[in-house]
């Protein structure tokens, strides 16, 4: 295993979930009362199985596309999703995003039980 890649790797995913909407998502399930155990073993299988599944999808991609071309995608579809949610907030309060994030947790929660 190339233990530079994989540093390198932890530390570009770590620095990228701080304070995303998953992590947002995390902070909420615990503070409503569950489980933090329960909640974070739940958030590290869904941490895993997306990233397991971005590897297999990379993989299977780059057979096909040149990994230069996955790039240009990747930056171009990542610029488009920041300016969308930029536009998409832009009349909406914060406290109204902060309640709209509890409503979802609460609704999967109670999905659960």
């Amino acid at each position: 295993m190339d233990w530079k890649i994989a540093l390198m790797t932890c530390s570009s995913v770590l620095l990228a979930e701080i304070g995303d909407k998953t992590q947002l998502m995390t902070l909420t399930l615990v503070g409503a009362g569950n489980s933090k155990l329960a909640v974070f073993v739940g958030a590290s299988a869904a941490l895993v199985a997306t990233t397991g599944l971005a590897v297999l999808v990379g993989e299977a991609a780059t057979q096909m596309v040149p990994v230069t071309w996955l790039r240009r995608a990747a930056g171009i579809l990542f610029v488009v999703l920041g300016a969308y949610t930029l536009w998409s907030t832009r009349s909406a309060p914060v406290s109204g995003l902060a309640h709209q994030s509890v409503g979802l947790a609460h609704e999967s929660v109670d999905s659960i039980r």
